[in-house]
């Protein structure tokens, strides 16, 4: 179900542990199934921003972070129990808080000592299922001068009643900032005035659906159809996981959301010298023996600076659908590509922001907004750029670029790289074996990236 709930449902699971191992310390509950429940507790922390927020997936409320009260519970027993990790001690420094019990007197003691050193956390898959073979979440992470960039993607189980229709989604994060967002779950705990405090209807109609996520929509509806029964029989498959110091990659394939329509998504993490920060390479490959049309939606936050299309801004507003989560969707733009691809960039908390991506001369590329068809106010209303990709009879790639570059200094009034480095990204083959992605600098530098598409092996 995500961090969010782990966070929850973990804590019954470490007090129990906790009495067990003072109580009845010959069962060694810490050694159970190769520390499982010390491996709990690193999990959860492998799934945070650099400001100790969990990414949200599924149901996940925004904010939640390692500072709850139940990871500063877990973390203090992780600490006692499991060995006295230093690293532990500087996630209790920043929680501020520790229990008054053993375990919160042994992280206590450590920082006074002065043993305290840093969790740096690194690219890591965490498989899903009870024996770790059903699917899967890739995050990768990637340091540079500006901070941190963090790339999350989710080829998971569905997650039961909290699971969301988003096989093959990602977010994507510059340090606490997200770059491109999860929505996360429709929902006010605690709040009487918005439904008492529960899920809102928006949750199901809107927050669960496909569209509401960064991965591809086949013919405008939510993969297996919404019916929660149905996408609870599979999960993402993992392809591939490499990680290094220039570049990183994760694969996945989902094979069961859409029928005979295949998805194959790999991303990759690139630090090069072309580039000031890491850059993003996306490419989602569709298989299919049907003629279909393709929706892949980006929810980017901020403020648009530059296209290089044209487009038509939308005098009326109208929904851009009537089902599936597309009624929530106002439709506020739309252009087509120039011959150069595609490209959008967009500046938020004095960065900015570039996709490039490759397009067919027949796509339609649409600007929306979330907010349609919500009488009661109960939905953020964010944008979001589409590409649209109609009528398309076999395979087909989405190619795409994702770039962190420059700054503006609100005092100097003065901005720094706030043009992208990227000129062009072409799909320069796509067959059954490989899936070639050319990507060309302003510079003129050309720089390939190839996928196997069936043979995942590891030189």
């Amino acid at each position: 179900e995500g961090p969010y709930y782990q966070r929850y449902a973990m804590l019954p699971y470490m007090i129990f542990s906790q009495a067990l191992a003072n109580k009845i310390p010959e069962a060694k509950i810490y050694s159970y199934r190769d520390g499982i429940l010390l491996k709990a507790v690193y999990a959860i922390l492998s799934q945070t921003n650099t400001a100790g927020k969990f990414f949200p997936v599924n149901d996940a409320l925004k904010g939640m972070s390692y500072k709850s009260r139940e990871l500063i519970k877990s973390v203090g027993i992780a600490y006692h129990f499991g060995g006295q990790d230093p690293r532990l001690l500087s996630v209790a420094l920043n929680q501020g808080k520790v229990t008054l019990d053993d375990a919160g007197l042994s992280l206590a003691m450590g920082l006074a000592n002065g043993k305290a050193k840093p969790f740096n956390i690194p690219s890591i898959q965490l498989t899903d299922g009870a024996n770790g073979k059903q699917g899967g979440l890739g995050i990768l992470r990637s340091t540079f001068e500006d901070g941190e960039a963090s790339l999350v993607m989710k080829y998971t189980r569905q997650g039961g009643g909290h699971g969301h229709f988003d096989k093959l989604a990602f977010t994507y994060f510059h340090n606490e900032n997200e770059v491109f967002q999860d929505y996360g779950s429709a929902r006010w705990v605690n709040i009487e005035q918005k439904g008492g405090g529960r899920y809102l209807p928006e949750n199901r109609s809107w927050a669960k659906q496909t569209i509401a996520h960064n991965t591809v929509v086949v013919n405008q509806k939510t993969q297996f159809n919404g019916i929660v029964k149905n996408a609870n029989r599979f999960h993402g498959d993992p392809y591939f996981f490499k990680t290094g110091d220039e570049i990183q990659v994760m694969s996945a394939k989902e094979n069961n959301a859409y029928g005979n329509t295949k998805m194959h998504r790999t991303m990759a993490l690139i630090k090069h010298e072309s580039f000031d920060a890491p850059v993003v390479l996306d490419v989602f490959r569709i298989q299919s023996d049907t003629i279909n049309s393709y929706d892949l939606p980006y929810y980017y936050n901020g403020h648009v600076m530059l296209t290089n299309f044209d487009y038509q801004k939308e005098s009326i507003l109208s929904p851009l659908g009537e089902e599936h989560g597309y009624q929530h969707l106002w439709k506020t733009g739309e252009g087509s590509p120039s011959k150069n691809g595609t490209k959008l960039s967009w500046f938020n908390n004095d960065v900015f922001y570039s996709l490039t991506a490759s397009s067919l001369e027949s796509d339609k590329l649409l600007f929306a907004r979330i907010g349609a068809n919500d009488p009661n106010f109960n939905l953020r209303n964010d944008p979001a750029f589409i590409i649209r990709r109609e009528n398309i009879s076999g395979n087909t790639v989405f190619a795409s670029t994702y770039e962190i570059h420059g700054k503006y200094s609100q005092v100097a009034e003065v901005g720094t790289n706030t043009y992208s480095s990227i000129s062009s990204v072409e799909v320069v083959l796509n067959n059954n074996d490989y899936t070639v992605v050319k990507v060309t600098t302003v510079n003129k530098e050309v720089l390939f990236f190839a996928v196997s598409n069936n043979d995942n092996s590891v030189e």
